[in-house]
């Protein structure tokens, strides 16, 4: 009898992180229980024409009061590390300690411990209190330092606890969507504004790192979102377009963290909107303090022009100084409920990015994942499109590995079904469908498939 053959598999370090990740206004509700008290998130929402359907953030995924039910059904699926977020109106309402809100991430970080899964934490995932947007927001300065302070009390009490630290979630994010644009809250649209508050979301993070270090022994780090941008041609415009889109993407994050100063050209791309005034001597200093790891977060890639194509997009307002700049689709990659381009092996070239041109630094995926239009159907998801992106993100992860890139671990984005921000309801990215009438959890196929992964540690 001829041996049978043995089916490639891709295996993972030994010690590779498998988890998945949430936020905390996406998932926890209860917005105004225990003292918590508004956030900007909190008033966007409220505003007429923010959100799709009306939707706000109660009840989300009820994980405030539903959380120990939910570690049950991270420990089903294997997991071996949470990412979550506090969430600072209601650990600091009007910048006053609130014991429940605290003594909430002591017991979802001890039932955690319990199950035996690493509790990841992040400080900032968007959810600024109102009180201090009405002071400015992050385009006040001020805000950097009441977010030390912020990390401080968090550290202080959870620092003994906690796995592994992250300052902030996408910066880009809170500063292009939330500033510039305003699709995110606050819903402001000032291209000044967004440069503000991306230099101090930075500076916030190098005053957190401080503290954080004062505090805690675990390591700490910060969760960007990193997407390869192309030229549509070698034409001297798509590049110099490619240049600009890449410059606020990425670099304007990536070279004061890891190498100590904001870019030459990226600074005079941005001179006309005051970010000269706004980055003051001896501040490069604080955005560049060690990190222990990186976190890479990817959903897209770009291919953008220097001028308009057939079917292309303009930049817009999230994009200070790339107005001549379109984004120029590719009408053949599948898509997901997003409207996103699915491109896999974008995730090697985000982590090669880095691992390529920059100092050594430790790197996980923190955030990956997939809306599709999921249907329950005779008490199952059958989310095989999700499976598909799942695969396929993994083996570009494991590429990234065999090309020499140190990745230690990947976060699935996200756990539960929750509010997606502006999308309100209407987009569920979740591993566990969630009923968001009866608050019902039903793990998906997809639950299942990322579970068998994690238990080979290896891609079949």
């Amino acid at each position: 009898m001829s041996a049978q053959p043995i089916p490639d598999v891709l295996a993972f370090p030994d010690a590779f992180v498998w988890g998945a990740a949430t936020a905390a206004f996406q998932v926890e509700g209860s917005t105004t229980s225990d003292g918590r008290e508004a956030s900007i998130w909190d008033t966007f929402a409220a505003r007429p024409g923010t959100v799709a359907g009306g939707h706000t953030g109660d009840p989300a995924a009820d994980h405030y009061r539903r959380y120990a039910e939910d570690v049950v059904l991270m420990r089903s699926l294997g997991l071996t590390a949470y990412r979550f977020s506090l969430s600072w109106p209601r650990i600091l309402p009007h910048g006053k300690p609130e014991p429940r809100g605290l003594a909430f991430y002591d017991r979802l970080v001890d039932r955690l411990l319990a199950a035996g899964i690493q509790p990841w934490a992040t400080l900032y995932h968007w959810d600024l209190p109102q009180s201090l947007e009405d002071r400015g927001g992050w385009t006040a300065r001020d805000t950097a330092y009441r977010f030390a302070d912020y990390a401080g009390t968090v550290a202080a009490r959870l620092g003994d606890r906690v796995a592994s630290w992250s300052t902030l979630n996408e910066p880009w994010c809170a500063a292009m969507l939330g500033y510039g644009s305003g699709v995110h809250a606050p819903g402001r649209t000032s291209p000044e504004g967004a440069v503000a508050a991306a230099h101090h979301l930075l500076l916030g993070h190098g005053l957190a790192m401080d503290v954080l270090r004062q505090h805690t022994s675990a390591p700490c780090g910060i969760t960007l979102n990193l997407y390869p941008v192309v030229a549509d041609s070698p034409d001297d415009t798509d590049a110099d377009a490619a240049r600009r889109i890449d410059g606020l993407q990425n670099r304007l994050f990536l070279d004061p963290l890891l190498r100590g100063g904001y870019p030459v050209d990226l600074r005079e791309d941005l001179a006309r909107f005051g970010f000269d005034t706004v980055v003051r001597d001896q501040d490069e200093a604080v955005l560049g303090k060690p990190i222990d790891w990186l976190g890479v977060n990817y959903y897209r890639g770009y291919r953008v022009a220097g001028s308009a194509r057939l079917g292309s997009t303009p930049a817009g307002r999230e994009w200070p100084g790339a107005e001549q700049v379109h984004f120029v689709p590719d009408p053949a990659a599948p898509r997901t409920h997003s409207g996103w381009e699915v491109r896999p092996a974008g995730l090697t070239e985000a982590l090669l990015q880095v691992h390529d041109g920059y100092p050594p630094v430790p790197l996980y995926v923190t955030e990956n994942g997939a809306a599709y239009p999921d249907v329950f159907r005779d008490g199952e998801v059958s989310d095989d499109e999700r499976i598909a992106f799942l695969d396929a993100h993994l083996r570009a992860a494991h590429d990234a590995l065999t090309r020499g890139v140190d990745l230690r671990g990947y976060f699935y984005w996200s756990l539960l079904d929750n509010f997606e921000w502006a999308e309100g309801y209407a987009k569920r990215f979740g591993l566990v469908h969630v009923d968001y009438r009866t608050q019902r959890r039903t793990p998906k196929r997809s639950a299942r498939w990322y579970a068998e992964v994690i238990a080979r540690n290896a891609l079949a």
